[in-house]
């Protein structure tokens, strides 16, 4: 099976079906419905493994052993299917959604409950049931969670690029993900992302893990969301994907709901800029060790809050607006002095552009430290120019720049000493020579320019060369000049 192929197939055939219905709003829809065939799936698979073993299907602790949700009858999935085309569908979707939520606590003001409303086309919903009740169990090596999983976050990707700018509130691209996750490398302890959106940055980690036969049941994950409909997403995305995480609803500045936890690992890509944090109500927080934030830019408000959320050996890799790197204004280059002078920061990247659905902010990844082997160096990596478009808009960085990214910074870490500068790509540089640049930690300050290979054209035949060039195109723009302006008389245009 190729999963692939059946993401994209899925995601046109239910993308035709919106009709004129806003993407912010059909992904409630889909995404509902996706969860509802996952729970469903996973829970007739332990069904019919009850049976096999002649044990009691109908007991619950048979489920609840393999972390598998309690689906009562009524919000089965065969039981919808086959009643797709009757005119209450919506109205037995919300009864199995509140059925679901009824016997699984866990699961409790999560699920979307509003397909029975007279806005959503009836006919239009049972095609979406009849669409994915064609997404088989099992298939080459995959099994239903993996399938609907996958298809669960790609599905988040693609509205994401559908509602533009508003999708990069709930959705981090992927490949930033697999960069953070390959930088910092969360095997195992304390996982935490205290602005998680829809919980990419979770799943990524899990797929870490289990990537590198690491043990999952070694990893914790703790995140909250400000947004209580992203914050819906994260639990479903969670319980998709068989995770056990403690993702809690609120805002992390006004109501942390870890206020004890020091992390080792934290994962986080936070709103740019965001000048409406409510900073005013918190000028003399416990957080601010390295000085009070700007009331209009949260940015180094974040900073400070994943730094008093680290572990004692606890190692950070977030996104910040490239403005972090350098801006002196409102205290900000203070603050950044502060923490450079306290032996922090570990490295910087420079991110190319048009990686994020959201914005077209230049951005950074920071990767901050408790624990560094070299206090007094700072590793910088300017990748402006890695990735490749995959359409008019978007970038994604391939398995070989992320590879050549961490591998580069995993080199510097290492204390066998393999790792060297590369003109133009990294640079292992001392807080004395930041100090000298003013605390200012733009990778392009540092790195310098790419060698150039040395040709054996001599200059003046490189001249000559390039003054015929130069000639040659000035002599074509002439002519399409002349050409412009004789179709221009011909049509009557006196030029």
């Amino acid at each position: 099976m190729d999963i692939q192929n059946v993401e994209q197939k899925l995601w046109q055939s239910a993308n035709k079906m919106r009709n004129n219905m806003d993407a912010a709003e059909y992904k409630h829809v889909v995404l509902g419905l996706i969860f509802l065939k996952y729970i469903s799936d996973a829970f007739d698979e332990r069904y019919q493994q009850a049976l096999d073993e002649e044990f009691d299907p109908e007991d619950r602790d048979w489920y609840a052993a393999k972390n598998v949700f309690w689906v009562p009858s009524e919000a089965r999935w065969s039981y919808l299917r086959d009643n797709a085309k009757q005119p209450n569908i919506g109205t037995l979707i919300d009864e199995a959604m509140d059925a679901i939520e009824r016997d699984n606590p866990s699961l409790k003001g999560v699920l979307p409950k509003n397909y029975g409303r007279e806005a959503l086309d009836k006919q239009r919903l049972g095609e979406l049931i009849d669409l994915f009740s064609s997404i088989s169990l099992n298939g080459d090596g995959h099994n239903s969670k993996d399938i609907l999983g996958r298809i669960y976050e790609y599905f988040i990707g693609m509205f994401a690029d559908a509602e533009g700018k508003r999708g990069g509130q709930f959705y981090t691209p992927r490949s930033i993900v697999q960069l953070l996750t390959g930088m910092i490398e969360p095997y195992k302890g304390r996982i935490y992302d205290p602005c998680c959106g829809s919980g990419g940055m979770f799943v990524q980690s899990e797929k870490f893990v289990g990537h590198h036969q690491g043990r999952l049941d070694d990893i914790a994950i703790y995140g909250q969301e400000s947004n209580p409909t992203t914050w819906r997403l994260a639990k479903m995305n969670m319980a998709i994907r068989g995770i056990d995480a403690d993702i809690r609803q609120g805002n992390s500045f006004h109501n942390d709901k870890h206020p004890d936890l020091k992390a080792d690992f934290i994962l986080a890509n936070p709103p740019f800029n965001d000048d409406d944090w409510g900073g005013e109500q918190l000028q003399n927080d416990v957080r601010w060790k390295f000085g009070t934030p700007p009331k209009n830019n949260a940015n180094f408000a974040w900073v400070q809050h994943f730094i008093h959320h680290l572990g004692p050996k606890g190692i950070a890799g977030f996104v910040l607006a490239n403005g972090s790197m350098s801006s002196n204004t409102s205290g900000e280059g203070d603050i950044r002095k502060n923490i450079l002078e306290a032996g922090l920061v570990d490295a910087i990247v420079t991110l190319p552009s048009h990686l994020f659905f959201n914005t077209g902010i230049p951005a950074c990844l920071w990767f901050v430290s408790r624990e560094r082997t070299d206090r007094d160096e700072i590793l910088f990596i300017d990748a402006r120019n890695m990735g490749h478009m995959i359409n008019r808009r978007n970038r994604v960085l391939s398995e070989e720049d992320i590879a050549r990214v961490a591998g580069t910074y995993h080199a510097w870490r290492d204390e066998s000493g393999e790792y060297e500068d590369t003109p133009g790509f990294c640079k292992a540089a001392s807080l004395e020579e930041v100090k000298e640049h003013e605390y200012v930690l733009t990778p392009g300050r540092y790195v310098g320019a790419e060698e150039v290979e040395e040709d054996d054209e001599a200059f003046e035949e490189k001249m000559q060369r390039l003054t015929k060039d130069l000639g040659e195109q000035f002599e074509q723009s002439h002519e399409l000049e002349q050409q412009i302006k004789d179709n221009l008389k011909k049509i009557g245009y006196d030029v």
